[in-house]
């Protein structure tokens, strides 16, 4: 393995990411044919492509933690132009055999207040979904504090919740502060900042913590949440671009090279993930080994890469994933 911190900008070409499977009481035990992956004894519910202790699969770095990376070089990673150091962006896959808690997560000043360095925005873009699939996100209009309080003791939270269908790529934003939860029917790809602070209101009866009084200061009644239309033009389609980050799927017709990835007003170069959707694709930089893109596999675009041609292996829908600093949204 490579140190880190001697290395050259040259060696901050594509790499392939080792997913981590986070078991969860709500998951599933055998995540096939999404995953070759099964239980050996509690479900799994969550896979953390982008987790600090995920490992790079391929390159120089190969065997070194995600979150080394963007410690030791930063500007390699994220650009100079970034307003942080650290790793921005948490991508997972939720695998939601039973309903999640229902739940909210603190915006970054309130997450601050309490020790920590950000709060939770998300987005949910349903890779796959089952008729009758639903989610919740946010609160039905003229809900009030009170009655969310009683809806906690009494059981009946679920009732004051804003339901929406969900379908096969929809695209839904969940920002801080909104009360939500995730139901069964549904493969979602969710990317947010890189947070895994949840305060629950309720649980279904479950014996895990709750964080009532953290929650109902967390929660807003109204948010921006919902979900949100796709939009199209000549050479991708932009399913979200929000604070924090921009979420593209990007069509590869054989090849694309990497100058035409972003978009007119985009940083040329800056941070970006590719996640294969479906099918699989390869990503190849002169003079260096190729690095696949697998199947639900994931890669990361370092700032400091050199150019390279993203090239379709059979049926690619490549997802591209970027952080979106204040001020630099298209």
């Amino acid at each position: 393995m490579t140190t880190i911190g001697q290395s050259s900008l040259s060696q901050f070409t594509p790499f392939r990411i080792e997913p981590m499977f986070v078991n969860r009481v709500w998951g599933y035990k055998d995540l096939r044919p999404w995953y070759e992956r099964v239980a050996a004894a509690d479900p799994i519910g969550e896979v953390w492509l982008t987790g600090d202790d995920c490992l790079v699969a391929t390159g120089p770095h190969t065997g070194s933690k995600l979150s080394a990376l963007f410690l030791d070089a930063p500007e390699a990673m994220l650009g100079a132009a970034a307003p942080s150091h650290e790793s921005p962006l948490l991508l997972k896959v939720i695998f939601a055999k039973q309903k999640l808690s229902v739940q909210v997560h603190p915006d970054d000043k309130l997450a601050q207040k309490y020790g920590q360095p950000r709060g939770k925005t998300e987005c949910w873009y349903a890779l796959a979904a089952e008729a009758g699939a639903q989610v919740a996100a946010g609160l039905k209009p003229g809900v009030t504090l009170d009655q969310v309080r009683a809806g906690i003791h009494a059981g009946t939270l679920e009732q004051d919740l804003n339901v929406l269908d969900i379908a096969q790529g929809d695209m839904v934003l969940v920002d801080a502060g909104t009360v939500h939860a995730i139901w069964p029917g549904a493969i979602l790809l969710e990317t947010q900042q890189n947070c895994d602070l949840t305060y629950r209101l309720y649980d279904y009866g479950r014996p895990r913590e709750l964080h009532i009084e953290k929650s109902l200061e967390a929660l807003r009644l109204t948010t921006g949440a919902g979900k949100v239309p796709p939009v199209s033009s000549a050479d991708r389609t932009i399913l979200i671009n929000a604070e924090y980050f921009r979420v593209e799927r990007i069509p590869v017709s054989g090849s694309r090279t990497s100058d035409t990835l972003p978009a007119a007003g985009q940083p040329a170069q800056g941070l970006a993930y590719l996640f294969a959707a479906a099918g699989a694709g390869k990503i190849v930089t002169p003079g260096f080994e190729a690095v696949d893109l697998p199947l639900r596999g994931i890669v990361g675009i370092p700032a400091a890469s050199p150019a390279f041609t993203v090239e379709d292996s059979g049926g690619l829908d490549l997802i591209r994933i970027t952080p979106n600093w204040p001020g630099n949204s298209a």
